[in-house]
């Protein structure tokens, strides 16, 4: 469809449904023969679509007596929470709807409103609640930013009141090993454990006493990861070096650092997060000093 000069932007044409054609086709076939006009933009003498009896139909005809006595025919409200219904709001409506459902770009549905200015076309495009929680979910914040970590809890230890008195009551899962540090989600070295003596391996008989209690319960708690710890998850060795290489000096909770400790740290993997049937998990396998290697499950976006 041709569109003339108009207030935002300069001639046009524009791809539009066939009943569209076919509504404009049925309208000139049943209306008079009219006289050409004057555009008043650009001086040309032009034919309207919107004629009658050699006049122009106003706007406000159209929006407060065509559009309303299409609304009554049709058996639907000529208002709404928002206002009347009108032609503005139809045009705007349209445009929310191929920007929120088609979807289109903003530059695309600029050029099919025959817009000058994007900042025009923002007016019209309106983002949905919908679009907007889609957006959220598949840019996968929570996934890129947070590991979740098991943690079995002593209930017994709990209850009888020793986790007052100092004995760990929390073990979280380090994949090689359990940590009983308290406060495990402020530790500096929760990513790269470097078995200070809050560690206890799995494969030790303390580890293997505490797994066979009957009285625990298991967990997960979500951490945030700062921007070093993503990039040890995400971007492979040498991110994982330079987080490394940055704590070396640093205090671990029971003191030492771990170049004091001269140990090899080990990467902590996140736990097993139970899916819905249908989804999946990816395996990145981190190669960590010392020949040690420990596979971390990464949720798909």
């Amino acid at each position: 469809m041709d569109v003339p000069t108009h207030k935002t932007g300069t001639a046009f044409t524009k791809p539009v449904d066939p009943i569209l054609g076919q509504a404009i086709d049925a309208w000139q076939a049943v209306r008079p023969d009219q006289p050409k006009f004057t555009d008043r933009r650009t001086g040309e003498h032009v034919e309207l679509l919107f004629a009658v009896r050699a006049r122009r139909v106003s706007a406000s005809y159209i929006n407060n007596t065509v559009i309303a006595m299409l609304c009554r025919k049709a058996g639907v409200p000529d208002a709404d929470v928002r206002g009347n219904i009108t032609s503005h709001r139809a045009r705007s409506t349209i445009a929310s709807q191929l920007y929120n459902g088609e979807p289109m770009t903003l530059f695309e549905l600029q050029a099919w409103l025959g817009h000058r200015s994007p900042q025009s076309t923002q007016y019209y495009a309106k983002i949905t609640p919908n679009t907007l929680s889609k957006a959220y979910s598949e840019a996968g914040y929570f996934e890129r930013n947070v590991r979740t970590v098991e943690v079995l809890v002593d209930r017994d230890a709990v209850a009888s009141g020793a986790a007052a008195t100092g004995e760990p009551w929390q073990h979280y899962d380090l994949g090689h090993g359990y940590c009983t540090y308290t406060f495990f989600e402020q530790c500096q070295h929760r990513m790269a454990c470097a078995r200070c003596d809050f560690y206890t391996p799995k494969d030790s008989t303390r580890a293997q006493l505490l797994e066979a209690r009957g009285n625990l319960q298991k967990m997960a708690v979500s951490i945030p990861l700062t921007e070093d710890e993503q990039a040890a998850v995400t971007d492979g060795q040498s991110a994982l070096d330079r987080l490394l290489n940055r704590l070396a000096d640093t205090p671990t909770p029971a003191g030492p650092t771990p170049r004091q400790l001269d140990v090899p740290p080990n990467a902590t993997p996140p736990a097993d997060r139970r899916r819905p049937a249908g989804q999946s998990t990816a395996s990145l396998t981190i190669l960590i000093p010392q020949n040690d290697a420990v596979d971390v499950a990464l949720d798909d976006a």
